[in-house]
């Protein structure tokens, strides 16, 4: 039965957290084993997060600034960890 284009193909926020998570955490668990270090490693691979994210985001055209979450805030959402690696990483 096809969908009407009136329905939101929108997630729920539960599954967008769900999938943040398990990206992170397949992110810190690649990163351990990087040649470079930890931290930029995690970096490295936080930054083509933020850009796979945009991508998809802009391919989806999904809403900048939604009433549920999508790529955009997810993308946020790493960019965010970004800054808190990279300054981190620049103390130590």
């Amino acid at each position: 039965m096809p969908q009407s284009s009136d329905i939101s193909q929108a997630l729920s926020p539960a599954r967008v957290i769900a999938r943040f998570a398990v990206r992170v955490a397949l992110l810190a668990g690649f990163a351990v084993f990087g040649s470079i270090g930890f931290g930029r490693s995690l970096a490295a691979l936080l930054w083509m997060s933020i850009i796979l994210c945009a991508t998809v985001a802009l391919l989806r055209r999904e809403p900048l600034f939604g009433g549920a979450l999508n790529h955009w805030d997810e993308c946020a959402a790493f960019g965010a960890l970004f800054a808190l690696v990279h300054v981190v990483n620049e103390l130590a």
